[in-house]
């Protein structure tokens, strides 16, 4: 097939160059033409690895280039909003990575500079954790295997606390911005089956004041490192969240539906389910033909093609995760119940 997308990356991490760039350069008629990272010898070295022909010194020479239809983002989220922004202007696709922004407000000004420009494709990188499972949960959800869905529970730990390591983007607002460690992704997940959240009360702990940045000076910690988010559902079930980066040897990492008539629980890789009257939980066999996966690359091209349409992660369904996002930031500074 002759090359019809030429894409430009900007933000060559570790998800970029596992995922985005070889599996763009898989697709027949894709071709990457060229990359900017947060150096020349890194754009360089991305390059060369990947048969890149072209490096630009700085993100605005990617969206700029007369070669690029489509532009990947893989920075961290502060510049998510400007690159998008000036992408679409250009006229040129965006496929942004997670998390959609720094905060609400920039989500909306980039959907609705997308909404300005339907001919491109806007498209967010999906939280991948429950992919394999999304539509066995939905159908299982439809049959009422468990009832009336009362509580949500989700819990993630990224183990013992580390004082000492420098401070990590996800650590910087400055970066970051309102996202706090995996929240958004967890709760993207969660609204693919269930209904999003009106309100929530939030608490969030910091127990290393500062940390090492990059320039080797000291840096006031802003995200928390420990967090509890309650809210409550449209559908009136409640959800409880908990993120941690302290919680060490925690056994239970995985996500609860509990339902007037039953109970499901994921894992990172297992769903496991049971009903009123089961002693103990038992897993369930995913279907083939249910069993999702990785796919964002090859969505992103076919919604370019017109061959379909974005559903995973539209820029609507990126604006509202932000909004709750930015709810859990005002709930912990007010300690009051804020509306999403």
């Amino acid at each position: 097939m002759k090359t019809d997308i030429r894409v430009g990356i900007v933000g060559a991490g570790a998800n970029t160059t596992a995922r985005h760039i070889p599996l763009l350069q898989a697709i027949p008629g894709v071709e990457v033409v060229g990359v900017v990272n947060r150096s020349e010898a890194s754009s360089s070295d991305v390059a060369k690895r990947f048969g890149i022909p072209k490096t630009y010194a700085h993100w605005e020479q990617a969206v700029a280039d007369r070669d690029t239809d489509a532009i990947v983002i893989g920075t961290w989220p502060y510049l998510h909003c400007p690159v998008t922004l000036a992408a679409l202007e250009a006229g040129k696709h965006v496929l942004t990575e997670a998390r959609m922004a720094m905060n609400a407000d920039e989500a909306l000004r980039m959907l609705q500079a997308s909404n300005a420009r339907p001919e491109q494709v806007a498209q967010v990188v999906p939280s991948p954790i429950t992919l394999f499972a999304d539509a066995t949960i939905k159908r299982l959800l439809a049959e009422e295997y468990i009832g009336r869905l009362l509580a949500v529970e989700s819990r993630f730990s990224g183990g013992f606390i580390d004082s000492v390591a420098p401070m990590h983007w996800r650590q910087n607002a400055e970066l970051s911005g309102h996202n706090i460690m995996a929240m958004g992704i967890y709760y993207e997940a969660i609204v693919r089956w269930v209904s999003r959240a009106a309100g929530v009360l939030a608490r969030g702990k910091i127990f290393t004041e500062q940390r090492t940045s990059e320039n080797g000076k000291p840096q006031t910690v802003k995200v928390p490192e420990h967090l509890d988010v309650v809210a409550d559902l449209e559908c009136e079930a409640q959800l409880h969240m908990q993120q941690s980066a302290v919680a060490g040897l925690l056994e239970d990492n995985a996500i609860y539906l509990f339902g007037s008539e039953g109970t499901l629980r994921l894992t990172d890789d297992k769903l496991f389910g049971g009903q009123r009257g089961d002693k103990h939980l038992a897993e369930i066999v995913i279907p083939d033909s249910e069993r999702g996966g990785w796919q964002v690359e090859s969505d992103f091209v076919a919604a370019i093609r017109g061959e379909r349409e974005v559903t995973h992660t539209t820029f609507a369904d990126g604006l509202h995760y932000m909004q709750f996002t930015d709810a859990v930031a005002r709930s912990i500074a007010s300690g009051c119940v804020e509306t999403v």
